[in-house]
């Protein structure tokens, strides 16, 4: 697949998955712990399950419809996952950040765009009005650093597991969208009051950058700890439990038993 071709499916999918997710909890989430901007009771708002949900599904259908141009990493921290797990290349890693960063702000600024008057943007915003990411203060619910750096860590370490075991060659074929996308749901059900919920760098740039200053101030650690939690999982799946060269051979001459009894 030409890199070019995998560069624009990592663009759409972040930018969706930044839409889908975050715009599901700026334009249709009330949260309990912020002030509704326009002082009305949105009764019928999402809530965390909804916004929880949003984000899953925008994955699992970025992944049906692009995974099969890039792998549908949509998410810095999976590409370095998968490059610690010796499943992706040295030379593509820095395109596809790029690629999925500006997809992000493409997908902050399509939120943006269809509601300013919502968000506030005359300083920085309540925690959580642009699902933007923070810690202490800027925290949703005022955790602490330390909490917010083992909810991001142990979090996005158990995400590449997931997404690791499913795409493995001995997994069930077809279901690997799916389960990625359960596993995302059920992260943010875990942590939407922690951080917001990143497990994701280029969705946290891409909401920042436009939230302000404080938030981009805390940008450092939504980078760093994401990356150290995929690159540990990354590195114990591929000394632990990757397949070995046996077999993969084993898996080879099973598949082509099977293709010639089908013919």
């Amino acid at each position: 697949m030409p890199l070019n071709k995998k560069l624009l499916a990592e663009f759409l999918g972040t930018l969706w998955l930044v839409l889908g997710g975050c715009g599901s909890a700026v334009l249709a989430a009330k949260f309990p712990y912020s002030a509704d901007p326009t002082g009305a009771s949105n009764f019928f708002g999402l809530g965390f399950l909804g916004v929880s949900l949003a984000f899953g599904l925008t994955v699992l259908t970025g992944a049906y419809a692009l995974g099969h141009f890039s792998g549908g990493h949509f998410n810095p921290a999976v590409s370095f996952g998968l490059w610690a797990a010796k499943r992706f290349r040295t030379s593509e890693l820095l395109p596809y950040i790029i690629a999925q960063v500006l997809g992000a702000v493409a997908g902050a600024v399509i939120i943006y765009l269809i509601n300013p008057g919502a968000l506030g943007f005359t300083g920085a915003p309540p925690a959580g009005l642009f699902a933007t990411n923070g810690f202490g203060e800027l925290s949703p619910g005022k955790f602490t650093l330390a909490s917010c750096f083992v909810a991001e860590f142990v979090l996005t370490f158990f995400f590449l597991l997931v997404i690791l075991g499913v795409t493995d060659i001995r997994a069930p074929k077809g279901f690997a969208p799916a389960a990625i996308g359960l596993a995302l749901t059920l992260i943010h059900l875990i942590s939407i009051p922690v951080t917001n919920t990143s497990v994701n760098p280029a969705r946290s740039t891409g909401v920042a950058l436009l939230a302000g200053l404080p938030y981009i101030s805390q940008l450092w650690f939504f980078w760093i700890v994401p990356i150290l939690g995929a690159l540990l999982a990354g590195w114990l799946y591929y000394n632990f439990f990757e397949p070995t060269h046996e077999e993969r051979e084993q898996i080879a001459a099973e598949a082509a038993a099977a293709a010639r009894a089908d013919y």
